[in-house]
């Protein structure tokens, strides 16, 4: 009930945890918006849910993008109530001196400002109407060096910041800033990181993920008052206690 009606723009949504999250809220009576760079396939899933579902193409490295995706939803639904900032990429695997700057830039450019970029496009909307919530996909990465993952480590931390700046600037006007570190999920970027073969992550058997539903309703549970001690912060879907509370175990 407490999503019902909500509306609610995925970011990344093509593939993964952002498709499974567009799934679990649609599931809950929330009105649903998905954007990613590939648009067709994003508008193959928003097709299957159905429900007046929004499908959107555009690049969350690129701010006019971002923009246009955060006002097209707005001006379909009337407001953002939820923004869930999930588009990322794993950037170039390898060690300092061997990741190519361009991919090691874009990475940045996605993960990192493309937080900043949503954050900078919805918030006005969301304060005009009194507040939302905003939830980004954060990582154990964005608290400890990953071996060869420099520009996901500095993205994710970076992005945790900004998580931090938002709740720190805006948290008393209504906007509820929150990150969630969903550990390692069975999704295509886990298949990238066991093919480089670099790093601990890599030497995981695929037994040890998680499937992507699980953050998924640990995001929609983030909405609701019930995660309200948690604002500002990363919640951990390794703690037990916030499985339990979400409902996984």
């Amino acid at each position: 009930m407490v999503l019902s009606g909500k509306r609610v723009l995925i970011t990344g949504a093509s593939r993964g945890i952002g498709e499974a999250t567009a799934r679990a809220f649609a599931a809950k009576g929330a009105r649903v918006a998905m954007v990613a760079r590939n648009g067709d396939r994003v508008a193959e899933i928003a097709k299957d849910i159905g429900g007046g579902t929004l499908a959107l193409s555009g690049d969350m490295g690129r701010p006019a993008d971002v923009q246009a995706t955060i006002d097209r939803t707005a001006a379909a639904f009337g407001g953002i109530d939820v923004l869930i900032l999930n588009a990322a990429v794993l950037g170039p695997i390898g060690m300092l001196p061997e990741a190519d700057p361009a991919q090691w830039g874009a990475a940045i450019d996605i993960n990192l400002k493309g937080v900043f970029y949503g954050m900078h496009a919805a918030i006005p909307v969301m304060l005009k109407r009194g507040g939302g919530t905003i939830i980004t996909i954060s990582s154990g990465a964005a608290h400890n060096a990953v071996e060869g993952w420099s520009a996901y480590c500095a993205s994710k931390a970076g992005a945790y910041m900004l998580t931090r700046m938002a709740h720190h600037e805006f948290g008393n006007r209504g906007i509820r800033a929150l990150g969630l570190s969903p550990g390692t999920v069975a999704t295509q970027m886990q298949r990238d990181i066991k093919a480089s073969g670099v790093g601990p992550v890599a030497q995981l058997d695929w037994s040890a993920h998680i499937p992507p539903e699980w953050p998924a309703e640990a995001l929609t549970w983030m909405c609701t008052p019930e995660a309200d001690a948690y604002l500002g912060q990363d919640i951990s879907l390794r703690d037990e206690a916030i499985r339990k509370a979400v409902g996984l175990i």
